[in-house]
């Protein structure tokens, strides 16, 4: 079986040369998206690595499984990965029946939530794309534990603790007035 540092490898030689939307090396994503997941185990961590490996390189679950990457984290690289054809709204609502897949996609739409990140996108793209995934985040959050959401945003993205104290002071609100 592959450790984190071997999959970390793995991951950083298929994603050689591929940079994300605002220019800097895509690996540097993956990372941000697995240091999330650390408090959750080695094999999330690496599920993080490699979330987008079979959408966005030649790379297949089958040769994932080849190279002695553990089931449960090809299974849940699978779990994410685009389907062609599969909405984005209806993709996150599978995804959010999986737990593994909950928790890799809550780190992935923190990383590309921050707003040193989308600064340095044009401002509709920056606009559209703060929408979708705030919409994602309404139905990832739901499917989780706050504690790991907050887990995982207080490591990716910080900003983002303020909309989980909203979504609890409003779920204590909606539990005051029932």
């Amino acid at each position: 079986m592959k450790t984190v540092s071997e999959v970390d490898a793995l991951a950083s030689s298929a994603h050689a040369g591929q940079t994300d939307k605002i220019g800097v090396p895509y690996v540097e994503h993956v990372r941000a998206v697995a240091a999330g997941l650390a408090p959750f185990g080695d094999e999330l961590v690496m599920a993080g690595l490699l979330h987008d490996v079979v959408e966005d390189t030649d790379w297949t679950a089958e040769r994932l499984r080849a190279e002695g990457v553990p089931p449960r984290v090809v299974a849940t690289v699978e779990a994410v990965t685009n389907q062609p054809g599969v909405p984005y709204e209806e993709r996150i609502r599978r995804i959010a029946g999986d737990r593994d897949a909950t928790l890799v996609k809550i780190s992935d739409n923190a990383h590309n939530s921050r707003a040193d990140r989308a600064a340095r996108l044009p401002e509709e793209k920056r606009v559209r794309l703060a929408a979708k995934y705030r919409a994602a985040r309404d139905v990832l959050w739901a499917a989780a534990d706050d504690r790991d959401v907050e887990a995982i945003v207080t490591v990716v993205n910080p900003s983002l603790l303020a909309e989980l104290e909203e979504r609890r002071e409003r779920r204590r609100a909606s539990r005051r007035h029932a």
